[in-house]
C-alpha cells in the first residue's frame, strides 16, 4: 500500500533522516521506534510531503513523491498528529462531520436551492459521522459533548477517528498512546488490530514498548536518523544494535 525509498530530510548541516526504506501493506501494522531525536517525527514529515525531502514515495503503486501534502489524503494517505487537534468549539459528532464535509457536506448554493435535498444530505452524513465515531470507540454518549468534556482516553481516539475521517488506505499514527494506561491502553490496542483486520495499512510510531510489540507486524528503528533494523518484533527485542541503541551496550 505504501513504499518508502530512501527518505532523506536535512536541516541545514543536520541530518535528520538518512536514506529510510520500509513499505507497509493491507492489513498490515508498521511500528516506528527510536530514541528521543532518532528521526521518526521527521520520517512522517517526509512521507507526507511537509518538509523538503530526498527519496520517493510510492502508494498503492502510484508515484505520489511530487504530490503537495493537501492532496496525499484525498488519495487515502492520511495523518494523525502527536498532539490532539480538533474544533474545540464543536461537539464531538460536529468535529467528524466537518472532517468528512468533502463526502457528505452540502455547499451554500445547494442548500438555497435545494433546501430539503440538503436537509436529507445532511442527516446522512449526521449518521455517517456517528457510524464513524462508533467504530473507533467513541459511544453516543459522547456525541453532543465538546471534546474537552470527555475523557482523555477517548479524546486519543477521537483523534484517531478524525484523522481517518471517511475512510483511509494507510494511516499513520504519531504516538497514540502518549498519556494512556490501564484500560484505555487496551481499548487502543484493540482498535488498532480491528483496523489491521479491516485491511487499513497502518503505521505507528510509538514509545510505549508494551503496546507496539504487541500490535505490530514488523518494526522499523531509527537511531540518529539511520534506519538500524528492519524485522519483526521478537528478532528486534534481541538485535544488538538495537540494544545498543536504547541501552547503551551491546547485547
Amino acid at each position: 500500500m505504501l513504499r518508502v525509498e530512501g527518505l532523506g530530510v536535512r536541516y541545514g548541516e543536520l541530518v535528520a533522516l538518512d536514506a529510510v526504506s520500509w513499505e507497509v501493506g493491507a492489513g498490515e501494522l508498521l511500528g516506528i521506534i527510536g530514541p528521543n531525536g532518532a528521526g521518526k517525527s521527521s520520517c512522517y514529515d517526509a512521507v507526507t510531503a511537509m518538509v523538503p525531502r530526498a527519496g520517493r514515495v510510492v502508494l498503492r503503486g502510484e508515484d505520489v513523491t511530487d504530490v503537495p501534502a493537501h492532496r496525499l489524503a484525498e488519495r487515502g494517505l492520511k495523518r494523525a498528529f502527536q498532539q490532539n487537534a480538533f474544533f474545540h468549539e464543536l461537539s464531538v459528532r460536529d468535529n467528524m462531520m466537518a472532517v468528512m464535509q468533502q463526502a457528505h457536506g452540502t455547499g451554500l448554493l445547494a442548500s438555497a436551492l435545494a433546501p430539503l435535498r440538503a436537509a436529507a444530505r445532511q442527516t446522512r452524513a449526521r449518521a455517517a459521522a456517528e457510524a464513524v465515531l462508533e467504530r473507533f470507540g467513541i459511544g453516543t454518549e459522547y456525541h453532543d459533548r465538546l471534546p474537552a468534556e470527555i475523557p482523555y482516553g477517548t479524546q486519543r481516539l477521537l483523534s484517531i477517528a478524525l484523522a481517518h475521517g471517511d475512510g483511509a488506505s494507510v494511516l499513520l499514527l504519531d504516538e497514540p498512546g502518549a498519556g494512556l494506561g490501564g484500560a484505555d491502553m487496551e481499548r487502543l490496542a484493540s482498535l488498532l488490530v480491528g483496523l489491521k483486520r479491516e485491511g487499513l495499512a497502518v503505521v505507528v510510531i510509538e514509545h510505549h514498548m508494551d503496546l507496539i510489540m504487541a500490535v505490530a507486524d514488523r518494526i522499523v528503528v531509527l537511531d540518529q536518523g539511520r534506519q538500524i533494523a528492519t524485522a519483526p518484533p521478537a528478532q528486534v527485542q534481541r538485535d544488538p544494535a538495537v540494544l545498543e541503541a536504547y541501552l547503551g551496550r551491546s547485547a
